[in-house]
């Protein structure tokens, strides 16, 4: 998954020394995850990768099911605990394909993923796959293995979120094509219809 911006105003917000609300509180003691400080910074976004992830992901056996890239540390699992000077630290490594503050240690993670997952192991981007700051580091790894979701060409950071917070609570999978060789760009397609979110049923 792709990382979350820092520096926008939710991040600089959720970073106030002085913030009262409860996530804010817990990342001071480190006791806030990755995803949800991310899903609290990113929004709909973040929090449509987070869900489609849980509802979908198929590991081998002693591989996580969903890894976030972050700059700096390179692939990390959502459930992390971080805290705000790690944030800050975070925040801080440009996000650039020529940076190796930010390379090195995706590289580095991506290869140990592949040697532990197996070569029969496919591998699906749910962020950005119109810039290559993301996509070219992972295509020199994982190259042909590395699939995305066919219906997020022309779609914005919202729609893709939306789109894949419906297909979780569907249990409908997106469409997955190979990133190599792939339009990455197109039209942007009609906007989702409204989202009512599932009632539970009754137990």
């Amino acid at each position: 998954m792709s990382p979350a911006r820092i520096g926008g105003p939710r991040s600089n917000a959720l970073l106030r020394p002085e913030a009262g609300f409860a996530l804010a509180e817990r990342l001071r003691a480190r006791r806030a995850t990755l995803g949800e400080v991310y899903a609290f910074i990113s929004g709909l976004y973040f929090r449509g990768k987070l869900a489609y992830a849980e509802a979908f992901a198929a590991p081998p056996e002693g591989v996580p099911p969903a890894l976030v890239i972050v700059p700096g540390l390179g692939l990390i699992p959502p459930d992390t605990l971080v805290d705000a000077e790690q944030l800050r630290r975070i925040g801080d490594v440009s996000i650039e394909e020529n940076n190796l503050a930010y390379r090195d240690p995706l590289l580095r993670d991506a290869r140990q993923l592949d040697q532990n997952a197996g070569p029969a192991c496919q591998y699906l981007l749910l962020g950005s796959i119109a810039t290559e700051k993301y996509t070219q580091p992972l295509l020199n790894v994982f190259e042909d293995r590395l699939l995305f979701p066919v219906e997020f060409v022309g779609r914005g950071d919202m729609s893709r979120g939306g789109l894949m917070l419906r297909r979780a609570g569907s249990g409908e999978q997106l469409s997955y094509v190979r990133l190599r060789g792939a339009v990455r760009r197109g039209r942007r397609p009609p906007k989702l219809d409204p989202w009512v979110k599932p009632v539970p049923s009754p137990q």
